[in-house]
């Protein structure tokens, strides 16, 4: 198979720049976008396809002009609804700046909402992954409103909150046993008891009167 041409000696370049609207300022994005288009083009001509300055670059030789133009045509089309591509977990995670930790709480309490799963098969391998998908327009709303910013105020004062009635836990556990281990006062002075016998227990004893 013949080496791919590079836009330093290929006679035949197209350019199509990518929106904000698509990428949501994301390089991580913009790859994605482009790993998507090629998984769409001929096996043989994927790698002509490559996103320099945040436009994808179709470059080909003049012998392929035949090639070219069905590999424009679908590069186009592919396109015309990007913007609506569903955003993948390592992507939102670099658009909002957020961590693994916090996209699977986030998920899993409903604040970030699925826009459905995909079932991926790892390459080379024979088992597959599914993971959630997001809408772009959903996370461009999050990002626009500065909400990743409140979520994280939420949990902390969650894990506050939190700490705060696990110390009081604590502590009363502490006193229910403090208290358990102090001896009562019949316990602790057996001399007690005989003043709380009643009057005359000593002669009536004496007497026999129990025998």
């Amino acid at each position: 198979m013949a080496k791919p041409k590079t836009t330093d000696d290929a006679e035949l370049i197209k350019e199509w720049p990518l929106s904000t609207a698509a990428t949501l300022g994301s390089s991580v994005r913009a790859k994605g976008i482009l790993l998507e288009i090629r998984a769409r083009l001929p096996l043989a001509v994927r790698k002509s396809l490559e996103i320099e300055a945040g436009a994808l670059t179709l470059a080909m030789a003049e012998t392929a002009k035949s090639a070219f133009r069905a590999a424009s045509s679908v590069v186009s089309n592919a396109l015309e609804d990007i913007e609506s591509l569903p955003v993948i977990p390592r992507e939102i995670q670099d658009i909002l700046t957020i961590s693994t930790t916090e996209r699977h709480r986030w998920l899993s309490d409903g604040r970030l909402p699925s826009a459905g799963t995909r079932t991926v098969k790892l390459r080379g391998r024979a088992r597959k992954i599914t993971f959630h998908v997001f809408d772009p327009r959903v996370v461009e709303h999050i990002l626009d409103r500065d909400m990743v910013t409140v979520w994280r105020e939420e949990d902390a004062e969650a894990t506050a909150e939190k700490r705060r009635r696990a110390a009081l836990k604590a502590k009363l556990t502490r006193s229910l046993k403090t208290k358990a281990k102090t001896p009562s006062k019949l316990d602790a002075d057996p001399d007690d008891a005989s003043r709380s016998k009643p009057l005359g227990w000593e002669e009536f004893c004496r007497d026999g009167l129990l025998r």
